[in-house]
């Protein structure tokens, strides 16, 4: 399954990759425009539980699961709510560090990126934030908002992963996309993660 679902992600990056939209401010988006089929998709995997382990070979390579693979960090038993916490407060920080930062760690390229994202190493607190959110899940004050805003957190998570990913190989592809126009959208995705892990943390009292 997991073999699946990154079969379907990695086919579909080109046209992904090229789509273009008008947007209020006119003209055309800059980067990607995620079209209703894929998004759907994406939204349903995350919905589904799908581990990070299953969108990035590398981790596949590390971890045979998602268990396997938290255990990395987070040890062999579950979080407790207060370590939870602690770590989503330090995963947004991560999050807010790479974004107030990412013109000079984007020049690292995509690894670089992916260092912060936490799909690439485990030294970022944003590895394992999955497990993270759903340990939070029943702490929030609209379980229903919440799981919304984290099923559109995660999906921005992979698509962020995903073009950071493609921009290390985009010299050698045929597709139009070149290494900058993807750490660009990789940039605008995870911008519209901290915009919903900034609902999370509203949703957690935080």
């Amino acid at each position: 399954m997991t073999g699946l679902l990154w079969l379907l992600l990695a086919t579909d990056s080109v046209s992904f990759q090229v789509q273009t939209r008008p947007w209020h401010g006119g003209g055309q988006r800059e980067g990607t425009s995620l079209s209703v089929t894929r998004r759907d998709f994406l939204v349903s995997a995350v919905a589904a539980e799908v581990s990070l382990a299953s969108f990035s070979p590398h981790l596949v390579a590390q971890a045979a699961d998602s268990t396997s693979s938290d255990a990395n960090v987070f040890g062999q038993n579950n979080l407790s709510v207060e370590d939870a916490r602690k770590r989503f407060q330090a995963a947004r920080n991560d999050l807010r560090y790479l974004l107030e930062n990412y013109a000079d760690i984007s020049k690292g390229g995509g690894d670089a990126v992916r260092n912060y994202l936490g799909t690439q190493g485990v030294k970022s607190n944003l590895f394992g934030i999955q497990k993270v959110l759903k340990i939070l899940r029943e702490e929030s004050e609209d379980i229903v908002e919440y799981t919304e805003a984290m099923d559109e957190f995660n999906a921005y998570y992979y698509q962020a992963e995903g073009a950071a990913y493609q921009s290390m190989f985009a010299e050698h592809s045929s597709a139009k996309s070149t290494p900058e126009s993807l750490l660009a959208t990789a940039k605008q995705d995870i911008a519209k993660m901290e915009k919903y892990m900034d609902i999370l943390a509203s949703q957690l009292g935080n």
